[in-house]
């Protein structure tokens, strides 16, 4: 039942943070594993800054 839980609260988590614009750092991560491996995973506060930059700045957007 605990794994439940977990797996639960991090679908809401993950929903919510979408909701709300934020975007889920390691979905990111496990895409450029897949589909960008030549590329260097940025930490949390640099990718948490692009993505703001981005959505704030009217630039970046979806690589794919």
């Amino acid at each position: 039942m605990n794994q439940h839980f977990a797996a639960l609260r991090k679908w809401a988590v993950q929903t919510a943070r979408l909701c709300c614009g934020v975007p889920d750092y390691d979905v990111y991560v496990q895409h450029l594993h897949s589909h960008h491996p030549e590329r260097t995973v940025p930490s949390y506060a640099e990718f948490y800054r692009e993505r703001t930059e981005a959505r704030y700045k009217g630039g970046g957007g979806r690589c794919c």
